[in-house]
């Protein structure tokens, strides 16, 4: 009888392995658990991730693990990217708003005399000036008083990190002058006059480019003087997407 017990006893203590094994697999299963739950980007889910690894280190059940399991859902990369895209996009835009609102109050006295206009478009804020409240006619020399106005506008713009495009614009009377062979070098010249005040005072010159025009993209009607006044123009466009 004493024989027998000893063989029940042996039989015990030889099939302890399962238990060594048991616990290797749950390990595993935790291993995999996290190199799944790492994978997703979600914000939402770390919470998830956290009570995963829980419950396989210390113990909710397995009954938790497999809920948890169930929660868990993997997001496609290009989903994660949109998703940071939207929420760079949705940042860029409440900054130009931002913008777009400062410049309406810098310059109001010059936006209610109808010599200046701040739009906002996907391209970007646009300040558009009456070329009458920069420069003389036929000149692209800014006056003292078109100076100090935009000096403001760079102080606005010079900690802001959108590039920067300055389009200058004319009607479609040939030019009569000496300094400037067509109307293109005179939208050219001014919109780089322009540019070159904005590098004076602080905007980086890697964020400005000049464009010239000419007589090209009208606004207005070339037909009556009223037209041709609106259509000379320079046009300040903040660039959507910031610094990317």
């Amino acid at each position: 009888m004493a024989r027998r017990k000893r063989y029940e006893q042996d039989t015990e203590n030889h099939e302890r392995w399962l238990i060594s094994y048991a616990d290797f697999i749950t390990l595993l299963f935790a291993f995999f658990v996290v190199m799944y739950a790492v994978s997703v980007v979600n914000i939402g889910k770390y919470t998830v991730l956290s009570e995963a690894l829980g419950d396989a280190f210390g113990g909710r059940g397995a009954a938790n693990k497999t809920n948890t399991m169930v929660e868990v859902e993997a997001l496609p990369l290009t989903a994660i990217l949109a998703h940071k895209r939207a929420e760079a996009a949705k940042r860029d835009r409440e900054r130009l708003d931002l913008l777009a609102k400062k410049l309406d109050s810098i310059l109001k006295p010059l936006v209610n005399s109808g010599k200046m206009r701040v739009t906002q478009t996907a391209r970007g804020v646009t300040l558009e000036i009456n070329a009458s409240a920069l420069f003389d006619e036929g000149n692209a020399a800014l006056t003292p008083g078109a100076q100090e106005t935009l000096r403001t506008v760079a102080d606005l713009l010079k900690d802001d990190p959108h590039g920067i495009e300055v389009e200058g614009f004319t009607d479609n009377t040939p030019i009569a002058n000496p300094a400037f062979a067509s109307n293109w070098e005179l939208s050219a010249v001014r919109a780089t006059t322009v540019v070159r005040l904005f590098a004076a005072n602080g905007v980086a010159e890697a964020r400005l480019a000049a464009v010239g025009r000419g007589a090209n993209r009208p606004i207005a009607s070339n037909d009556d003087p009223v037209g041709r006044a609106r259509n000379r123009r320079v046009a300040v466009t903040i660039l959507s997407g910031a610094g990317t």
